[in-house]
């Protein structure tokens, strides 16, 4: 660690937070709408509580496939940035917008198709299986404006110019609080829908996210700078440089949301109860997250620019500061909730078997979440490196094991829920494990994008 400190650089802690921040923020805002979705639907019973996990994940695991696009993106802007190649930007951002609108048609008709016979096939459930695919039929909507802001995600965090994520965020939260209200409990001369009013709600507000994006950028981004919306000519060689780059990132993704979406599956299949809790934790878990997204987006464009700039030699001691960071904040959100778990517990339920079932899941993933900030931030530095292959590597290497291990204590021993989410815990230390091995030993310094 003080050889790696002793590299100087002109990227400091203020610098990395400047980036950070506003990705942080807007991540907070993002999981208001989850925690607004679960602690209300909390308050209509368990079934919701639970069909709105198993739809939500499954939900999420479609959309990894155009938020791996983004990131791929995201990479070759920020190398085009450190480059001194802005000119080139544009051209970047509207070919990534085309290969996301071609998947965000895939993506829905894979929803549609797929949902009823997948879902059916392992929920035992009757109630959540209904209750499931009717959040799903109109959720799915909301892939159109997801995928479309990935590729306005990707370009302004590319750029480091990463406030306008928050106030997109803001907005989508401020939209999706006043419609679950509304058209969950049917306030406001609404009608009540219940889990259908909550899925809703989240397209509205993610449709309003990518109106703000679009009205934004129109109205403040250089155009010029960055010859965003030339649409000078389509080039299927820079096609084929996003899928190159995307493409393991988005497998890897798909295959860790579908993983997490198969834990669900299993916590089901051991009862209401558990999968109650477990979507209680779920949303805990989200915010305890919330950092570490933020700094790992930016850890991702910041190790891309410093490649392009030539300055590798400052690359590992900006991903540790970053990790400290990271890990810092992190600590501030765990040390609340420990310290006051009834309290955080009963925004989501005011069921005192539920609370108390939750703690000791609680206890659990803060140890998980205190790990992910350190591991998730290196896990992003090799993304950033242009060597998604190797991320892709990790992540299968690290989600087999979890898989297996998951199946094994859920299916053959039969551990409490407490027992089945410490398997988060291994599988962030596998992850950073992995991803320092490379970092440190690893051929990345050459790698083009």
């Amino acid at each position: 660690m003080t050889l790696i400190t002793a590299v100087k650089t002109t990227i400091g802690y203020s610098r990395i937070w400047n980036i950070s921040y506003p990705i942080v923020l807007g991540s907070i805002a993002q999981t208001i709408i989850n925690v607004t979705d679960t602690a209300f639907l909390g308050r209509v019973g368990e079934v919701a509580l639970g069909a709105s996990a198993i739809g939500g994940i499954f939900y999420l695991a479609i959309i990894m496939l155009g938020f791996g696009v983004g990131i791929g993106a995201q990479i070759i802007i920020a190398r085009r940035a450190g480059e001194n190649k802005e000119d080139q930007i544009g051209a970047i951002f509207e070919h990534a917008f085309l290969v996301l609108l071609f998947m965000s048609v895939i993506s829905f008709g894979i929803i549609k198709l797929l949902s009823e016979g997948l879902l059916s096939y392992f929920i035992n459930s009757e109630e959540i299986l209904s209750e499931s695919l009717a959040f799903l039929s109109y959720r799915s909507w909301g892939i159109f404006f997801a995928f479309s802001s990935f590729a306005f995600r990707a370009f302004y965090i590319g750029v480091t110019n990463t406030k306008i994520i928050t106030w997109t965020t803001v907005v989508m939260a401020t939209v999706n609080i006043f419609l679950d209200y509304a058209l969950i409990f049917g306030n406001f001369g609404f009608p009540e829908m219940g889990i259908e009013g909550a899925a809703i709600a989240s397209v509205i507000a993610e449709s309003t996210g990518l109106l703000v994006f679009i009205l934004y950028t129109v109205s403040k981004a250089n155009l010029v700078r960055y010859r965003l919306f030339y649409f000078s000519k389509f080039e299927i060689e820079l096609i084929l440089r996003i899928l190159r780059i995307s493409s393991p990132i988005v497998l890897q993704h798909f295959i860790s949301f579908f993983v997490w979406f198969f834990f669900f599956l299993f916590v089901e299949n051991m009862g209401k109860t558990p999968l109650a809790i477990s979507n209680i934790i779920r949303s805990v878990y989200l915010i305890m997250m919330l950092p570490i997204w933020g700094f790992s987006s930016a850890i991702n464009t910041l190790v891309s620019y410093l490649i392009g700039l030539g300055r590798n030699e400052e690359v590992l001691p900006v991903v540790f500061k970053t990790a400290k960071l990271s890990f810092l904040m992190v600590l501030a959100i765990v040390l609340l909730c420990v310290a006051v778990p009834e309290m955080i517990l009963s925004v989501y339920t005011n069921s005192s078997e539920l609370i108390t079932g939750s703690i000791p899941v609680l206890y659990v993933v803060s140890v998980a979440a205190l790990i992910f900030s350190f591991s998730f931030v290196m896990f992003n530095a090799v993304s950033g490196t242009g060597k998604t292959q190797v991320t892709f590597a990790i992540e299968i290497i690290s989600l087999s094991l979890y898989f297996a291990v998951l199946y094994y204590i859920t299916h053959v021993i039969k551990v409490s829920v407490a027992f089945v989410w410490a398997v988060e815990i291994m599988y962030a230390f596998l992850l950073g494990f992995l991803s320092i091995l490379f970092l440190f030993f690893g051929n990345w310094k050459d790698a083009r994008v």
